[in-house]
């Protein structure tokens, strides 16, 4: 089964609210974004943000140049289906962050809760850090949330990578600062405990 069959079949099958990562609000996102001191104008893009509420939270806030990117397209749907009329104020892309053809330097903003940690090969890593610097605006800011190295092992019946903020640097490489981290727990629908590593970093390199 291809990723994107195995996510599909995730999203056509069981119900967002039941899902491991679910949250009823994206408050730990959130917080590091509003710690970045940026205006509503900045452009967003979210990827892997799927049936993800932060748009919603985004949204509310008063952000409006938002991008959310998904493998899924039933992901997708089920945000674009909540949000209703809401929906047409953001930008939808349906593709595989490795592959996918972004803007050059378009976002202020790259956030990231749901793909990095399942790039299981340093090519993948590699691939990923490639879209960011092609996408991301130098100046912009980088936040992104992994399972910390007392997460889990897996997610979704696929294996993760689990990452302290010092190995996520040196993954990242140089053309990212790591300006603020903070660890949290995330406790899941069925009352499960997983901890994660949400790290903020600044774009650098021209």
């Amino acid at each position: 089964m291809t990723s994107k069959n195995h996510w599909e079949t995730i999203y056509a099958t069981k119900a967002p609210e039941s899902l491991s990562w679910y949250q009823a609000h994206a408050d730990d996102s959130l917080r590091l974004l509003q710690a970045a001191g940026l205006s509503l104008d900045a452009a967003i893009i979210d990827v892997g943000g799927g049936a993800s509420m932060l748009v919603d939270d985004l949204l509310n806030l008063g952000y409006l140049r938002i991008t959310v990117l998904d493998l899924s397209g039933t992901a997708l749907a089920v945000s674009r289906e909540r949000l209703g009329a809401h929906a047409a104020v953001v930008q939808w892309l349906e593709a595989d962050i490795l592959t996918a053809t972004l803007p050059a330097h378009a976002y202020d903003v790259w956030h990231d809760r749901a793909v990095f940690h399942f790039l299981t090969s340093p090519a993948d890593q590699q691939a990923y850090v490639r879209a960011v610097l092609q996408a991301l605006k130098p100046g912009g800011t980088l936040l992104l949330a992994t399972f910390a190295q007392d997460g889990p092992t897996t997610c979704s019946g696929l294996p993760v990578v689990r990452y302290s903020p010092e190995r996520l640097q040196e993954t990242l490489g140089t053309a990212f600062l790591l300006l603020g981290h903070v660890q949290f727990s995330h406790r899941t629908p069925g009352g499960a405990e997983q901890h994660f590593l949400s790290c903020r970093f600044q774009r650098t390199s021209p």
